[in-house]
């Protein structure tokens, strides 16, 4: 499993954090193939995917989430950018506007890219309270010797791989525009309870 260049193990318990990652060949879409459940994501969500694209600025990051509930397909659009535009480290802030049907409340989170292969075929994304991973591929499954590699590699950087949860995902992948659209946003009211 090669990695990109400049990844590197940090002392005092912080992780291994990608650095020079280059950002245009990490644009398109990823698909998400195992994550720890989260309040901001349907339990019954299928088909997750993210797809990224470079601004004009060349510093901002346009993202979409999207996955798959009840036939119906959820979204959310947000920003990413580096959290410390002097550095060469692969630590990024997410910013997405909450509720997703009237966007007025932002949410900031933290998404550091742990791993990428030197492909860019697949990555490990976290955030610094382990509370959060991602296995990313760019298709819609992925070898698992390679699978397992990851998992690892996110055990060895303090994440209890125990949470991981594999995300369903049908090939060929759903198009965007191939199913009714969620926007009342109910998939999100549901998440603030658990469902």
């Amino acid at each position: 499993m090669a990695a990109a260049e400049g990844t590197e193990k940090k002392s005092g318990g912080e992780m291994t954090v990608v650095r020079g990652l280059d950002v245009a060949r990490y644009m398109g879409r990823w698909y998400e193939i195992a994550s720890f459940p989260s309040f901001f994501q349907p339990r019954d969500g299928r088909n997750t995917r993210a797809t990224y694209a470079l601004q004009e600025d060349g510093a901002t990051v346009h993202v979409l989430n999207e996955t798959w509930s009840k036939g119906k397909r959820d979204y959310i659009e947000g920003t990413a950018y580096k959290a410390d535009p002097g550095s060469d480290e692969a630590k990024l802030k997410v910013k997405f506007y909450l509720p997703p049907f009237l966007p007025i409340i932002p949410v900031v989170g933290d998404y550091w890219v742990l791993y990428v292969d030197a492909d860019y075929q697949y990555a490990l994304v976290g955030e610094p309270r382990r509370k959060n991973l991602w296995i990313l591929c760019r298709k819609t499954s992925i070898d698992e010797e390679v699978y397992g590699q990851l998992v690892e590699r996110a055990r060895e950087e303090g994440y209890d791989v125990s949470k991981l949860h594999r995300t369903p995902q049908d090939d060929p992948p759903p198009e965007s525009d191939a199913a009714p659209t969620d926007t009342k946003g109910v998939w999100w009211f549901k998440s603030l309870f658990g469902k």
